[in-house]
């Protein structure tokens, strides 16, 4: 995992009674360039990924004492955010951001975990976060009577990225704010 993510972990931690802890999925790989980061994502073993977040949330309970977890992540972080809420007994609340999972990885309408979904208004992943599957994602969480917050902003995919073209300070700010206080209201 690279410095990016490990600085994001550690200011997430710092705005709360919280611990972080991100989870190598990769195995030790990191990307150097965007046409790397896909490889890797389209390689990933997402069955085993869900394993690794849920080891590490057992870990968590366990070893280091929490009472409960949450998850976050962004982009396919945010996907496996949702398919951990669906699929880790262990999670308690979970805030993904910009990804979702297809079907056949996870089945979203039997999360029974309070959600705060983040998704950017000018996301063109068509299949992933675009507002064609924003929207077919909210209806999902609505007729499975998920409970959830879903806000979107006015940004593009990776809006909280600073290292992204499409990193939109304002959006990014009230993202992270309303995490920040979503997890403390329910860790």
């Amino acid at each position: 995992m690279n410095q990016q993510i490990q600085d994001e972990a550690a200011d997430l931690a710092s705005k709360g009674p919280f611990v972080a802890l991100v989870p190598d999925l990769y195995r030790g790989k990191v990307a150097t360039d965007h046409e790397e980061a896909g490889h890797l994502m389209n390689d990933l073993d997402w069955p085993g990924a869900i394993k690794d977040i849920q080891a590490a949330a057992k870990y968590l309970l366990k070893d280091v004492g929490c009472s409960k977890i949450g998850v976050t992540g962004f982009c396919m972080g945010g996907a496996l955010s949702f398919a951990a809420a669906a699929l880790v007994p262990e999670i308690s609340a979970a805030a993904p951001f910009y990804g979702i999972p297809g079907e056949s990885i996870a089945d979203i309408t039997t999360i029974r975990i309070p959600l705060q979904c983040h998704f950017g208004k000018k996301d063109d992943i068509v299949g992933f976060s675009s507002s064609s599957d924003q929207e077919a994602l909210r209806k999902k969480l609505d007729t499975a009577k998920v409970k959830h917050e879903f806000y979107v902003y006015d940004a593009g995919h990776a809006f909280t990225n600073a290292t992204s073209p499409n990193y939109h300070e304002p959006s990014c700010k009230l993202a992270l704010d309303r995490l920040v206080k979503f997890m403390n209201s329910y860790l």
